[in-house]
């Protein structure tokens, strides 16, 4: 029989792994990565240098640009890479691909920890504890491509970050909102592992096993 079970300390493990998985797939989706001015093209006219002192924003995947906010407020981001090959360094290639691993298990955790307060254990295992190593190694994954995200600073295939940018050196461009969200999000996503355990013992408390041997199929512990 099924027995509906809700904690204070389950239903908040599982709204922040929702949070997180969310805030993930928003930043890594985003161009508000690295922000600089447009490459300099040949010419020189007083709108071209107005164009290029507007500021750009690079993603891992994808560039914003004002022409593109002029044009279409719906517009948050154009691909600037016609394939995957073509993405400004190859250093942003792994990061997209440990980004991309991290997020999907995430997400497949966001969803399992819903169904939680009905299934507590798949084959034995506690679904908590299974859901918390999930999210340690997406951590891992994710602090992988952070690490791997400014060594591709100094390609400057996209946008001008001057002369003295290099890898783990921006230069002249700054970080957007989306590299802080991917770092908290990276540091929240071990705190949700660590704090599965707590779900578990929460779940499986004696208040919880009474309320079960009562007859109850629905707990309410908060």
């Amino acid at each position: 029989m099924c027995h509906v079970i809700v904690t204070c300390r389950s239903m908040l493990w599982t709204l922040l792994s929702i949070v997180v998985a969310f805030a993930e797939l928003v930043a890594f989706m985003s161009a508000d990565w690295l922000i600089g001015k447009a490459k300099t093209r040949s010419g020189s006219g007083d709108e071209q240098a107005g164009v290029n002192s507007e500021p750009h924003y690079l993603g891992i995947l994808c560039i914003r640009t004002p022409a593109m906010q002029q044009v279409s407020r719906d517009t948050l981001c154009g691909t600037y890479a016609k394939s995957f090959g073509e993405i400004a360094s190859g250093f942003w290639q792994a990061t997209a691909i440990f980004l991309a691993v991290g997020i999907f298990i995430l997400c497949v955790v966001a969803l399992v920890s819903v169904f939680t307060m009905c299934v507590q254990s798949i084959m034995r295992k506690s679904i908590f504890n299974v859901c918390g190593l999930l999210q340690g190694i997406a951590g891992l994954f994710l602090i992988l491509g952070l690490i791997l995200y400014p060594a591709g600073w100094g390609c400057q295939k996209a946008i001008d970050c001057g002369q003295y940018a290099s890898p783990y050196k921006p230069g002249d461009c700054s970080l957007g909102w989306a590299f802080y969200t991917a770092t908290g999000g990276t540091v929240l996503t071990f705190i949700c592992a660590v704090f599965s355990a707590q779900a578990e013992i929460a779940t499986s408390s004696d208040k919880v096993q009474e309320e079960i041997e009562e007859g109850k199929n629905l707990v309410c512990l908060l």
